[in-house]
Order: structure tokens, then sequence, then C-alpha cells
């Protein structure tokens, strides 16, 4: 019997393949837990509209990904921070700041995605940001003692 599994089972296959399977096996194990739906022509249909939207939505998701990164990729924060006599910073520059700083620009981009490390001195410095899809952009950053 032909089914359209709906999540990956260990040994059989992914979500959405469509598998052949014993008929027992079928109707006693994966029809009673919800694994699996009869491959009808309906549900073939059913399951090719649905693949088409996803792949639509994630090359949606891709575009948007890849504009973010040209906007985000060489772009230069500037920082004036107040520092102690010997030049360290009062406050270190984090990833929250760079974060805030960005989402001031309009871009926002959650802290977690922003690889650095803090900034504890005046001076020029560099951050990545990963995207999703695998894409990365460089920000160049400079902190100015005040």
């Amino acid at each position: 019997m032909k089914v359209i599994l709906l999540q990956k089972i260990t040994g059989i296959g992914d979500l959405d393949q469509v598998k052949e399977v014993a008929d027992g096996y079928a109707r006693n194990f994966l029809f009673p837990r919800h694994l699996a739906v009869p491959a009808t022509q309906q549900a073939l249909k059913g399951l090719q509209v649905q693949k088409t939207k996803k792949t639509k939505i994630e090359t949606e998701d891709l575009e948007k990904q890849q504009s973010l990164a040209q906007k985000l990729d060489g772009l230069a924060l500037e920082f004036k921070e107040k520092t102690s006599e010997k030049g360290q910073l009062y406050a270190a520059v984090t990833v929250t700041s760079v974060a805030n700083d960005l989402k001031k620009r309009g871009l926002i981009i959650d802290k977690d995605q922003i690889t650095m490390e803090n900034i504890k001195e005046p001076g020029d410095y560099t951050a990545v940001v990963k995207l999703r899809h695998g894409l990365e952009a460089e920000l160049s950053i400079s902190v100015l003692s005040q």
C-alpha cells in the first residue's frame, strides 16, 4: 500500500515522502497513530500543492535574507563612549548595543545572530551577523572615546 508519511519514521522515510508499506502495517500502526495517510490521488495533489507553496515561501525568504545581507555587509557603526583615564570604556560595547543600533537604522537583527567579543577599549573592530540560509554579513565597528 502506498502512503504519505506525516512525519519522519526511522527505517521508512522522511516527512511528506510517498512510500510503499505492507497493508497491515499501514492500517494497524501508521494510520491509527497519525503517522501516515493513504496516497490517494487527492492526497498526492494536496502534497504537490503544499510542496509548491513551501518552495515559494523558502525562495521569498532567501531573497529577503540576501537583501538584508547586502544592506548589512560593510555597514559601519560608530559608538562614542566615555572612557577612564587608562583608556578603558566604562561600559563595554556588546552585541546588545550593536543590535539596538541596527534597530534604530530599521534593520531588525536578533542579538543571537551577532558574533563578536565585548569591546572594552576604543578602536576599530568587526562583527559577523549570521543570517538564515547560511548567509553572513560583516560589520565594521568604530568605538571612539568621548
